[in-house]
């Protein structure tokens, strides 16, 4: 029987080639869109699991209050993961301190290479699972040991064995290889530890820590933690609560009332952002969106099919009639045309897989992921399977239910007509069709409003031609004045200046600042940049006040630069002259710029200060001479920086383009966006596309009559077109509403946002009238202009 019931699927398919055409690209559109999604959803979703005690390690936090805020951190003090382990032992298994992941030199022989990872105390291996390739998980024991990720060992060894060998650390400290762990995947939070050092050796290279007088009141390192079997996180993380204020002793530090609490491993990717102390979500909200337009997107394919099927239900009455007449039951029938619907579902898989081969190269790129399809996996194909016979029953749900239910005295005696309201049900499912398209289309077009909003934002300083260099090593510095004289000679730059921060990044935030006025109560924390005298001159910065910093002036070296941001925060109508003490030193304000835009470009700017720093700067600026080429500049400064740094490469990055990977999240967004409305559009338009087709065949003799009784070709376009007219405007007055509800909610989460303009609605709606218009003529004009003599000749 179903044997039979496939055999009539195909019959029909071959019978009707166009209609088979359009719902099979239909639905293969629709599927391949969802795959896509359901590839990225699946990559997102299972962030970090590649760890084996995913569900048991965390983070630990804490909230602290801020200038009045209340914000949430994840940088601790160093002592932390030694606190808890004292005096939580039981609840916890591993405890564990680490520093960021930063940029460090490694140098084997005559290779050298700025490599990213971290320095953790031993058990690191235990609490993340690595799988280990060469040498023992508890390699780091040894205070000068390293364990390399393979890449990175394959980096500097090749194929032979690296185990033994000896590395050095930023030209200061000598390790040994005691292990190769394999590389982790980019779906996780560690997914750029291409090192592993101990976190003794962090102490032995950094010996200010432990000088540190006020241990508890600096926060420069992160601390893991894995709870112990059976141990409820919650629980856990509500007794550390105050670890860190039962250790702080300065008055000053206590007013910031810091709270420590446990943020699991399985909430870091997706519920990454914190609001007045609160959890306020993060990437689940992409995950949310991206997996109802992919719903929505299967759902425009489903009614491309349903319509069809529908629109043609006259060509199948007498079927169903005839098969009614010699003992069909309905059932068999629902059975016949979901079988047509499946047929045609595991068709359109096949094609949707192909398209999504095709489309995973260019996916990537913007999404900025490393899918792939997992051809191999069983559980890959159950699902799709799975996914494919359910499409085929929805698409074919409506369609089996409609055209079961035909009368066969009424068919066979040729009385049956489709009725005055037997197209709603198909002009709905339009309706929705458009709807969904352009709700996609003015999102899209608001989304990159938001984006060109925050970019054309004044960021405060130049960024034209300005580079940095991270510098692991103190060459460069030592050298400074030798290296910005030789620079400037051969016109390689018009300045350089050496920061403790990078422009476009907030490293270093401090309180412990009092100035004439300041309430005592008020904890506060602002960024702070340690610079040379030549920063302003570099960056260009925009002075509103006051002067810039200068060597001609001996006491700038306890001076401050503010930014307006600051100004208004302290309060002065002339903040230009006043003091403010910090580290119990006094500082003289002699300037105050422009806000420059450090931080996020959707969010208000920080109160900054600038200030004279004789240290070691990490990051080293470079205005280019603009009168000679980029490149010729850089190779000119490589030259330099390799004479007086041999033991550091030379690597660089354009301040703009590093300005730019601030919009990366909300560009990816708007540029998904745009490929998924444009699929959307282009189903709706398939579908309307059959429609038309259906419609004018069915008018045939109609539009003869019509012709030769004096009907232009206008006038039967106009006749043709106007019904699909009228329900894209019915759309379009749905999807204003909806979508501006849905796109201020979107917007309410920047402070720096976009206002939606009417012109968005206007543009989407007309814009999609012209395509419905272009989709449609097509049919209407090619009926419009057939001889009616071909088609009243049966009459």
């Amino acid at each position: 029987m179903f044997k039979n019931y496939f055999l009539i699927a195909f019959r029909n398919l071959l019978k009707n080639k166009g209609y088979s055409f359009i719902n099979i690209m239909g639905l293969a559109t629709g599927m391949g869109v969802s795959l896509l999604i359901g590839l990225w959803l699946q990559d997102e979703l299972t962030f970090d699991r590649y760890h084996e005690n995913y569900d048991r390690i965390a983070q630990v936090w804490q909230h602290n209050i801020y200038n009045g805020v209340r914000s949430s951190q994840m940088s601790n003090p160093h002592l932390m993961g030694e606190e808890i382990r004292n005096n939580f032992g039981s609840d916890f298994k591993y405890v564990l301190q680490a520093s960021w992941n930063g940029t460090h030199i490694l140098t084997h022989g005559d290779k050298l290479f700025n490599k990213r990872g971290f320095y953790f105390e031993p058990e690191v291996t235990e609490m993340l699972s690595l799988r280990m390739i060469k040498g023992q998980r508890d390699g780091l024991k040894d205070p000068h040991s390293i364990l390399l990720s393979e890449s990175v060992a394959k980096t500097f060894f090749g194929d032979a064995d690296p185990l033994g060998q000896l590395m050095r650390i930023d030209d200061r400290e000598d390790v040994k290889v005691t292990g190769v762990y394999e590389d982790l995947p980019r779906n996780t939070f560690f997914r750029n530890m291409g090192y592993l050092l101990p976190w003794e050796l962090y102490l032995i290279s950094n010996p200010w820590i432990k000088k540190n007088e006020n241990p508890w009141g600096s926060n420069f390192t992160q601390t893991f933690v894995q709870i112990a079997e059976g141990a409820d996180m919650e629980k856990v993380s509500a007794k550390i609560i105050n670890v860190k204020m039962n250790k702080l002793k300065d008055e000053d530090d206590r007013k910031y009332k810091p709270e420590v609490f446990l943020h699991p491993m399985s909430k870091w990717h997706l519920y990454s952002d914190f609001k007045n102390g609160k959890n306020a979500g993060g990437r689940i909200e992409f995950v949310w969106l991206f997996g109802i337009i992919g719903v929505f997107i299967l759902l425009l394919a489903c009614i491309n099919f349903m319509n069809l099927s529908t629109a043609r239900s006259e060509k199948r009455a007498k079927e169903v009639g005839i098969r009614k007449s010699i003992g069909s039951q309905r059932l068999q029938l629902v059975n016949q045309f979901f079988s047509e619907s499946v047929v045609v579902s595991f068709l359109s898989l096949f094609v949707a897989l192909l398209l999504v081969q095709l489309a995973l190269p260019m996916f990537n790129q913007v999404a900025d992921k490393n899918l792939s399809m997992p051809w191999g996996s069983l559980p890959f194909w159950v699902t799709s399977i799975v996914f494919s016979v359910i499409t085929g029953l929805i698409a074919g749900s409506y369609p089996a239910l409609y055209l079961s239910s035909f009368q066969p005295v009424k068919v066979l005696k040729g009385t049956f007509r489709a009725g005055r309201f037997a197209s709603l049900p198909r002009q709905v499912l339009v309706v929705v069709q458009f709807t969904v398209s352009i709700t996609l289309i003015i999102g899209t077009i608001i989304v990159f409003r938001q984006i060109e909003h925050a970019k054309n934002r004044p960021v405060g300083y130049d960024r034209n031609g300005l580079i940095q260099v991270f510098t692991s090593t103190n060459d460069i510095h030592n050298k400074f004045e030798a290296v910005r004289t030789e620079l400037k000679s051969i016109n390689a730059v018009d300045e350089i200046t050496e920061a403790d921060s990078p422009p476009t990044q907030i490293w270093n935030s401090n309180g412990g600042f009092t100035w004439r006025g300041k309430d005592p109560s008020l904890a506060i924390d602002f960024p702070n940049n340690g610079v040379t005298y030549e920063y302003g001159n570099t960056v260009g910065w925009q002075f509103k006040a006051g002067r810039n910093f200068s060597r001609d002036h001996a006491t700038d070296s306890l001076t401050f630069v503010i930014n307006e941001s600051m100004e208004k925060f302290l309060g002065f109508e002339n903040p230009v002259g006043e003091v403010l003490t910090w580290d119990k030193r006094a500082y003289t304000i002699i300037g105050v710029i422009k806000d420059m835009i450090i931080g996020s470009p959707y969010e208000p700017v920080r109160p900054t200060l600038f200030h004279i720093s004789k240290d070691e700067g990490s990051v080293i600026l470079l205005k280019l001479n603009k009168s000679i080429g980029a490149h010729e500049a850089i190779s000119k400064i490589e030259s330099t920086f390799k004479k007086f740094s041999p033991a550091s490469p030379f690597e660089y990055q354009f301040v703009d383009q590093e300005y730019a990977r601030k919009f990366g999240d909300e560009e990816r967004v708007g540029k998904l966006a745009s490929f998924f409305s444009s699929l959307a559009i282009f189903i709706s338009c398939l579908g309307i596309f059959g429609l038309a087709s259906f419609v004018a065949e069915q008018r045939t003799k109609e539009i003869g009559v019509r012709k030769v009784m004096g009907a232009s070709v206008f006038n039967l376009w106009q006749m043709l077109s106007r019904d699909f007219v009228v329900l894209v405007v019915i759309s379009f007055i749905i999807a204003m509403p909806l979508s501006l509800y849905a796109m201020n909610i979107w917007l309410s989460k920047y402070d720096y946002r976009t206002h939606i303009a009417w012109w968005i609605f206007l543009a989407a709606g007309i814009g999609t009238l012209f395509i419905t218009l272009g989709t449609v003529s097509y049919q209407s004009i090619k009926a419009a202009l057939t001889n009616p003599v071909k088609s009243l000749r049966s009459e």
